[in-house]
């Protein structure tokens, strides 16, 4: 019984893993500029995050 369910598996998923396999990529190439402009945001919100600590890091140090 759990062979015939693995069949019935395999022949039921396998379109979808090659619709899976050939949309990945595109999708991928879609998102890439949000990721792009996430990493941007984060990297000018941090270096104001230390340049606005700066001061307080400077004065813990002594």
């Amino acid at each position: 019984m759990g062979c015939l369910l693995w069949l019935l598996l395999f022949v039921l998923c396998w379109p979808l893993a090659l619709l899976f396999l050939v949309l990945y990529p595109i999708v991928w190439v879609i998102l890439l500029p949000f990721k792009l402009f996430g990493y941007s945001v984060m990297f000018v919100l941090d270096f104001i995050w230390h340049i606005a600590t700066l001061p307080f890091r400077l004065l813990r140090r002594r």
